[in-house]
């Protein structure tokens, strides 16, 4: 073919754009595909709960009931209350319960673009925040709801009943659920950030007056209103963070594995 074929110009101009624009077709295909497989995941754990779950919710409501003052009971306010919410805790517990999956779709996406000493530190990683994720939930649940919901139902006036809405219980141990199973993650945090070199074992020690002030901030604002369960939430992330910088020590940072290697 000659030089001043604009036929073939065109194509040899072409087939470098296609050859760019192949990997990133397959990306979002995979993308896609691993979204879809958390998903169904979602689904089947949701599939096989939805019978249960009134029970469920009888479970999850059974600290405030305990603490309940003889002849109260949990109210519904709404003429759909009985249904949605029982359904939407069902929902989130689905997610919850399917969480190893969805971060072992993730795995799977972002781990061909890692090098080696990146997979030996993530693995373990993974593998605690997982388990220290549903640790968070279930101290929240054994230890916080019962100290606080006695808390509660002890102090008000003593002509006001106690009977609480189904759907604003479930809106509140909701948002206790995150912020404990949240804060759990932080001793791997703590070790990213060392790892990855933003900082270091020394300077977080240097820096501990701040993180204990910051955790009672985070549990002033992620908690009720009283100092109890603002007590519960910070204590355990500053203890969590004296673990991290535990484990830190053992973790080079990622700058010094690549100059080794």
């Amino acid at each position: 073919m000659s030089e001043h074929d604009p036929k073939g110009q065109q194509q040899q101009s072409e087939t470098p754009e296609k050859d760019k624009e192949q990997p990133l077709v397959q990306h979002l295909l995979e993308l896609r595909s691993r979204i879809l497989k958390s998903l169904i995941a979602v689904l089947v754990v949701f599939a096989g709960l939805f019978y249960f779950s009134n029970d469920i919710y009888v479970y999850i409501s059974e600290p405030l009931r305990a603490s309940l003052p003889e002849g109260s009971t949990m109210i519904a306010t709404e003429v759909a209350s009985p249904f949605l919410a029982p359904f939407k805790l069902t929902i989130v517990l689905s997610l919850f319960l399917a969480i190893p999956v969805i971060l072992h779709q993730a795995w799977g996406f972002i781990a061909p673009g890692l090098y080696r000493h990146e997979k030996i530190i993530a693995i373990p990683l993974l593998i605690a925040s997982i388990l220290l994720f549903y640790l968070g939930i279930a101290f929240a649940y054994y230890v916080v709801f019962p100290l606080i919901f006695s808390f509660f139902t002890s102090v008000g006036p003593e002509s006001v009943t106690v009977m609480t809405d189904i759907n604003s219980y479930l809106d509140f141990i909701l948002k206790l659920f995150f912020a404990f199973g949240v804060a759990f993650e932080i001793p791997v945090a703590t070790v990213l950030l060392v790892w990855s070199g933003v900082t270091t074992v020394e300077s977080l020690k240097e820096k501990r007056p701040y993180v204990v002030v910051g955790c009672f901030v985070i549990g002033m604002i992620m908690t009720p209103p009283d100092v109890i369960s603002q007590s519960l939430l910070a204590i355990p992330m500053w203890l969590l963070f004296e673990c991290g910088i535990v484990f830190a020590r053992f973790v080079k940072s990622r700058k010094d594995i690549e100059e080794e290697a």
